[in-house]
């Protein structure tokens, strides 16, 4: 029996050791090169280059199948493959990303109804401003007051209602 005990420990420590390595996967990268690693592939990988998932050996049994098909010529009489599955943590990540992603669209979509709102009045009033004939006056680029004449208040008139119409509706 003393002879046995240190196959049976060499044995036992060759399990433990070999036990990570059954969870690896096998893929073919854009180069065509096979691929090994603990971790998933890169994302973009299709699905047809994964070779070997750590947990997917019935998987492949089902795949194998419609593969044959395929390539004999009978692709629209094989079965599809069974939709790929998920893994939890994966899908409520892209449901998280998913949602902030459209936080920040409603977010940015109040932010800029809110300016159309305002850009809205202010429009309105520059129009009423223009059209009720009181004189106008602006500062010029060199700091001095000038009043503005019928034709620039015309202007200012008219692009104020552009505002107006793009802004108000």
């Amino acid at each position: 029996m003393r002879r046995w005990t240190p196959v049976v420990i060499a044995a036992t420590l060759g399990l433990a050791l070999a036990l990570p390595a059954h969870a690896q996967w096998k893929w073919r990268d854009k180069a065509g090169q096979t691929q090994y690693s603990d971790l998933p592939p890169p994302a973009g990988t299709a699905d047809a280059d994964i070779l070997l998932r750590p947990n997917a050996g019935q998987r492949r049994a089902t795949a194998a199948p419609a593969v044959a098909a395929a390539a004999s010529g009978a692709a629209s009489a094989a079965p599809r493959l069974a939709p790929k599955a998920s893994e939890p943590e994966l899908e409520a990540k892209r449901r998280k990303v998913e949602e902030e992603t459209a936080a920040q669209k409603k977010a940015e979509e109040a932010r800029m109804a809110v300016a159309r709102a305002d850009n809205c009045v202010r429009a309105k009033a520059q129009v009423r401003s223009m059209e009720s004939g009181v004189r106008v006056a602006r500062t010029n680029e060199k700091g001095e007051r000038e009043f503005l004449d019928d034709a620039a208040r015309a202007a200012e008139a008219q692009r104020s209602r552009g505002v107006v119409a793009s802004d108000c509706k």
